[in-house]
Formats: structure tokens, C-alpha cells, sequence
């Protein structure tokens, strides 16, 4: 509507049109215009490496809004360390299948990137065995969708079922609580607490916490489509449906985080995908 009102004809993306897209509207945040800038400075850099004439927008005009978080992106071998410290998990009388459960969920949630909630609120008939994926229902944005699993997961996901149900439980959700309903996510996070101490890995009051799960699965999937020289600008839009997103910033966030930890692969992403990456750090938290 914006290009149909004010007419625009030619391939050219001038200064009066990127001002009049970046002039801040009635009763909107700093955070919105500044994501709307970052992004038309992104397109307009993207337009002018393609040949296109273009006008960008200065960087200074930018209100910075820095992240409230850093996040926790775990290394491979302390996924590993903190894997089999869960599968340490001793038996109790009183919670008959605690030690199944810490043993599958830490997996389950950084093999899919699912966020804590939508783990716990997993129901039995969520889980489809023969098609190998997750049905992911009242989500934090309300937006229903499908997550397909490893064949290494799947099969773990068997195994834990066969196991809970063979303790008699006959009820509703993937992973019961001994006093019924699901586990608590308060609970998962004490147990999560002793695990990454156990293994030496510090808690500064400000995590690890158990959403960085989900950002270590964003981060190495990134990661493994950088080093693999796929197409991002394809590719992320995909990445953030599978992860729930209400749109795609949260995701370019992921690859912004993806080349600042990881130096080696820093050139290859602002060579070919910086037109994606956000200049203004959002507050994601989902």
C-alpha cells in the first residue's frame, strides 16, 4: 500500500522514499522504527551490491536498544557432558520416572529448539511416531506448527515412552509429573541448575539458563548452513517458522549471534548475507 500510494515507478529506492518509510508513526516505539530503519538499510545495502541505485540510511540516526541478555550458546562437548550427567540421574521411589524424564528432555530441547512450555505442555498423541514429528500446539505467538525429529531422537522418544508407560502411567502427557499434570518448568530449571554445576560450568545469576537451549540449536544450525555455503537469504525464513518466531528478526538476531562467536566464519557471512543481519539488537525472549 505504502509503494501504491506514493507512486512509485522506477527501480530506485531514493532518499525522500526511504524517509518518508522511516518516519516514525504515531504512538510507535523507538524499537519498531529502529527495526523498520535496520531493515530498509539492509535492503537498500543488499539493492546497491545487485547494481540498483538505492539511498542508506545513516547508522547514527540509530537508537540503540542493547540486548537485555546475553545469551549461552553451550560448546558440543559440554551438550555431551551435560547429556550424560542427565542419564546419571538416580532412581526415586517418589518420583518414579524423574530420571527418564531429565535423561530425554535436555535433548529434546536443544534437537529441536523447542522452548520449555511448549515441552512440557506435550501430550502423548503430540507425538506422531510413524511421521517422526512434533505437534506443537498453544504456542507463546499461538501459532500451531509441525517439528520433525532426528531419527536418533525419534528413537529416543520410543524407548522413553515404552518405559513410562511400563511403570503404569496411563496418562495424557509426554512428560508427567508424579503428582499429576506435567512437570513444572520451575522444576526442570533446579534440576537444570545442579546438572551445569556438575559438569563445571559456572551460573552467573544471569544464566545459563535453560532457553539457551534453544539459542544453541539456532546458533549451530546457522553455523552449519555458513560453513556449508547455503543460501541463507532462502533459508532463515524456514529456520524461523520452525522455531515459532512472529516474524524474522528474532531469527537474524540468531545470525548476527552466530558471527560474533564464531570469528572464523565472520567473513563469509558479511560478504554474501550482511544485508540480513540486524544492526539493532531486539529483546528477543521467545
Amino acid at each position: 500500500m505504502f509503494l501504491v500510494k506514493h507512486k512509485l515507478t522506477e527501480k530506485i529506492l531514493s532518499k525522500e522514499l526511504v524517509l518518508l518509510w522511516t518516519t516514525k508513526n504515531q504512538n510507535e516505539s523507538d524499537s519498531t522504527r529502529n527495526g523498520r530503519i535496520s531493515n530498509i538499510r539492509g535492503f537498500a545495502r543488499y539493492l546497491v551490491r545487485i547494481g540498483y541505485e538505492a539511498y542508506i540510511v545513516p547508522g547514527k540516526i540509530l537508537k540503540i536498544s542493547r540486548y537485555s541478555y546475553t545469551p549461552y550458546i553451550f560448546s558440543k562437548k559440554e551438550l555431551k557432558n551435560i547429556f550424560l550427567a542427565a542419564d546419571s540421574c538416580p532412581v526415586s521411589e517418589l518420583t518414579p520416572n524423574r530420571h527418564l524424564v531429565m535423561s530425554l528432555i535436555f535433548r529434546l530441547l536443544y534437537g529441536t529448539g523447542l522452548r520449555i512450555s511448549e515441552a512440557l505442555n506435550l501430550k502423548i498423541i503430540d507425538v506422531d511416531f510413524k511421521k517422526g514429528i512434533l505437534y506443537i500446539r498453544n504456542t507463546k505467538f499461538g501459532k500451531e506448527r509441525l517439528v520433525p525429529l532426528s531419527d536418533s531422537l525419534l528413537v529416543r522418544c520410543h524407548n522413553y515412552l515404552n518405559a513410562i508407560q511400563q511403570s503404569d502411567y496411563s496418562g495424557e502427557y509426554f512428560f508427567p509429573s508424579p503428582y499429576g499434570g506435567h512437570y513444572g518448568s520451575s522444576t526442570i530449571y533446579r534440576y537444570f541448575r545442579d546438572l551445569i554445576w556438575e559438569v563445571g560450568i559456572s551460573h552467573s545469576g544471569k544464566g545459563p539458563r535453560i532457553h539457551d537451549f534453544r539459542h544453541t540449536f539456532a546458533v549451530h544450525c546457522l553455523k552449519n548452513w555458513v560453513l556449508k555455503g547455503e543460501d541463507l537469504t532462502n533459508l532463515l525464513p524456514y529456520l524461523s517458522v520452525y522455531l515459532g518466531h512472529n516474524d524474522l528478526r528474532g531469527t537474524q538476531h540468531y545470525l548476527k549471534l552466530t558471527a560474533d562467536l564464531y570469528p572464523a566464519i565472520v567473513a563469509n557471512v558479511e560478504n554474501h548475507f550482511s544485508y540480513l543481519i540486524p544492526e539493532v539488537i531486539f529483546h528477543e525472549t521467545d
